[in-house]
């Protein structure tokens, strides 16, 4: 007998309803390792925050990795089976992050933790998307629900930190998983969801091979500037590796009758422009790390007010759920929604070059936070449906992982990482021109210290204010596309009924001079046979 549902039948509705609710919120949040905290892991360790970096891009690729065979594990196994064992090792999983100081075991942790976590976040997909009655009222319901809670575990993992150690999170995040696992337990059903599907089909070696690629390419993402990039040995390997397995990867798809992964959505216009569209998402988002140089290296905020900041953009993400909602309800063209997304996103950046002193006030936080979060929360919902529409079921597993991995993980990570680059070389420059004006009069043994802090601020901000102002120019040139671009619209429309001052069309006009003339004709041909 098979239910398509969660739940036993007993379970009222608005029961079932809170305990999708609950394990949203215990699910979405887990990783390897939580930004709000990665300080504190490095601290406490003593190892380079590029392993942490590295584990949190792990957690991603994780999640990319499991959904083209996602489908299959939920139709193989009993829902209350499998997601009570998934939460028990997700607990246990979290449990060995906060207990280790070996970063390479939680790398590998973050890892697992993503694969399984996606297993479990499919299961409550269709529930809630049947709920919900529309792909795109889901998307702007769960992305703004999903991304809130990602600011406030953000916040919360800090300030847990800062009272307790960075371990306590970790340990508090075991303990929810395996409360769920009991309540999931008790009210979840023991049916299959359909006919059992086998294991045996599924190409353990092409996951391998996923997981490799993008592995390596974060390991580069993440090391590259602290092993200066192509002056490594490590790095050129990485990198090369990288490539090799996504060649071999490519390849072992069109050898297998059941392929692991598909690239034919990937001829579409729609995902073509869609990746595009990730691609300059993930430019803005990387805006993050120069955010942090300038609260934290020249504002002096500390870790707790640095994570408030984040909380800033919870009212722009709720504004773009609410926003979301109501014109997938109404059925509006996506255009001047992705186009409101990236205005956002473009007044962010702007207001944050013209922000690039040391009097800039925590107050004046509040506008360009709030553009960021609605630029993301629109952005994420829009483009992602855009991205996958008029996809068959299929086709749209076997491929978005990889569309996943690219929006979350490689857009993101390279944007970041070569942001970071170019800050680090503008830095040396801005040093250099400022050099200029020091010599033995303005230095003096009094004054050297404060004199080399004001210098080293103002170069940190003459980067940043360059940084910020080549990505603004970036943006009008985003704006300039989405403006041209048709979105799935017909490019071209030809009036089809113009209307007079009489009230009558030009074409209606047309055709009643065209029914007089023939009756005319008839009328003639008439008397002329009589």
């Amino acid at each position: 007998m098979y239910n398509k549902g969660l739940f036993s039948n007993w379970v009222p509705k608005p029961v079932q309803l809170l305990i999708i609710v609950l394990l949203l919120i215990v699910v979405m949040p887990l990783g390897g390792v939580y930004t709000g905290n990665i300080s504190f892991m490095v601290s406490g360790t003593g190892k380079l925050t590029e392993y942490f970096m590295w584990a949190n891009y792990a957690t991603t690729i994780g999640m990319g990795a499991c959904m083209p065979v996602v489908l299959r594990f939920k139709m193989r196994y009993k829902v209350r089976d499998k997601v009570v064992l998934l939460l028990i090792i997700l607990g246990f999983l979290s449990y060995v992050n906060g207990s280790t100081m070996e970063p390479a075991i939680i790398v590998a942790s973050a890892l697992v933790i993503g694969f399984f976590k996606m297993m479990i976040t499919i299961e409550l997909f269709l529930p809630l998307m049947a709920m919900m009655g529309g792909r795109g009222v889901f998307y702007g319901v769960f992305y703004t629900f999903v991304l809130t809670l990602n600011q406030i575990s953000s916040y919360c993992a800090v300030e847990i930190s800062i009272l307790y150690n960075w371990q306590q999170f970790f340990i508090i995040a075991a303990i929810q998983c395996f409360a769920m696992a009991l309540i999931c337990w008790i009210f979840m059903h023991d049916k299959y969801f359909a006919l059992k599907v086998p294991l045996h089909y599924i190409d353990w070696l092409s996951i391998m091979l996923f997981v490799a690629t993008f592995m390596f390419s974060a390991y580069v993402f993440s090391f590259g500037k602290q092993q200066d990039w192509l002056n490594s040995n490590k790095i050129i390997n990485a990198g090369i590796a990288a490539f090799v397995s996504f060649a071999l990867l490519a390849i072992r798809q069109l050898t297998l009758k059941r392929p692991y992964l598909s690239f034919k959505i990937f001829k579409r216009s729609n995902v073509q422009n869609g990746l595009f569209l990730l691609l300059c998402l993930g430019m803005f988002l990387g805006t993050t790390s120069i955010q942090n140089i300038f609260s934290v290296g020249v504002l002096g905020y500390d870790q707790l007010t640095n994570a408030q900041l984040n909380l800033m953009m919870i009212p722009g993400l709720i504004v773009a759920g609410i926003v979301a909602v109501f014109w997938f309800r109404k059925e509006k063209p996506l255009k001047m929604f992705i186009f409101s997304g990236f205005s956002s996103m473009l007044g962010y950046t702007l207001i944050m070059y013209f922000s690039m002193v040391l009097e800039f006030n925590f107050e004046n936080w509040y506008l360009p936070m709030f553009l960021k979060g609605f630029g993301m929360g629109s952005l994420f919902i829009s483009v992602w449906y855009y991205t996958l529409d008029k996809l068959e079921l299929e086709d749209m597993l076997a491929a978005i992982g990889l569309v996943l991995v690219w929006r979350t993980f490689l857009a993101v990570g390279f944007f970041s990482a070569l942001f970071s680059w170019f800050q680090y070389q503008f830095q040396i420059e801005s040093l250099g021109d400022l050099a200029v004006y020091l010599d033995g009069m303005t230095l003096t043994s009094q004054n050297l210290p404060t004199s080399l802090k004001s210098v080293q601020l103002n170069a940190v901000i003459s980067a940043n204010k360059k940084l910020f102002g080549y990505i603004t120019v970036a943006g009008f040139g985003v704006l300039l596309f989405v403006l041209v671009h048709h979105f799935g619209e017909e490019k071209f429309r030809y009036p089809r009924v113009i209307r007079l001052v009489s009230g009558k069309s030009v074409i209606a006009r047309k055709r009643l001079r065209e029914k007089n003339k023939l009756a005319h004709e008839l009328k003639d041909a008439s008397g002329s046979a009589l």
